[in-house]
């Protein structure tokens, strides 16, 4: 299937799922992970009328993204990939969203960037619901610390994202992050992926990330698929 088959496909898979669902978000968006994939890709999903996307790292983004945006002034692309402090100023000149806000050294540099006076995309907090040690995000009994070290320094902290662990069942995961969600008043959730992303939509996911399933699989990296 083409691209565009592809994302038809999956909004339709995105809209039944919440018809079945006991109390989806008032909307689910689709983010199109284009990790490693070529702007003439990114392009054909922008034809079909796709306008959010997610990128997992700074410097490719910033390959891809600056002639698309000003062709497509309602692009809307999401950091999804950890960023380090030295790619704050980069990361906020490209970036409408940044789903990886995951520890308090972040928090700084963003907040030191808009003390400067810069435009702070809008942020999520990422949840690493399933402690794993390699893998970014703040542990969930840390979680409401972290967001109210942010809202502290005045950034704009609207949600909650996660990655579960690859072989376990995500539902208890993102059970999880919708109750650290509600606990701090919190209404954007980014989870679901390629394999899980109904699952997602039936707890409340209010944007859903999908890679593969749209342009195919890719040369690995050292990501987790999405």
């Amino acid at each position: 299937m083409s691209i565009p088959e592809n994302l038809a496909a999956i909004l339709a898979r995105i809209d039944a799922a919440r018809k079945v669902a006991i109390a989806p978000a008032p909307q689910t968006a689709l983010v199109a992970i284009a990790k490693t994939v070529d702007e003439a890709g990114v392009r054909e999903a922008l034809n079909a009328g796709q306008r959010l996307f997610g990128e997992n790292r700074v410097q490719e983004a910033q390959k891809k993204y600056p002639a698309l945006k000003a062709q497509f002034p309602n692009l809307e692309l999401h950091l999804v990939g950890p960023l380090q402090t030295n790619k704050v100023r980069d990361a906020i000149g490209l970036f409408d969203v940044i789903q990886t806000l995951d520890r308090e050294k972040l928090a700084d540099a963003l907040a030191a960037e808009q003390d400067k006076g810069s435009k702070i995309p809008r942020l999520l907090v990422q949840v690493n619901t399933g402690e794993e040690e390699q893998k970014a995000g703040v542990f969930p009994r840390d979680a409401a610390a972290l967001i109210a070290y942010a809202r502290d320094k005045k950034l704009p902290v609207e949600g909650l994202m996660c990655i579960p662990p690859a072989d376990d069942d995500a539902a208890p995961h993102f059970a999880l992050l919708a109750k650290i969600a509600r606990e701090n008043g919190l209404s954007t959730l980014s989870m679901g992926m390629s394999g899980d992303f109904e699952l997602a939509v039936k707890f409340g996911a209010t944007h859903v990330r999908v890679g593969t399933a749209i342009f195919g699989t890719r040369a690995p990296v050292n990501d987790q698929e999405i």
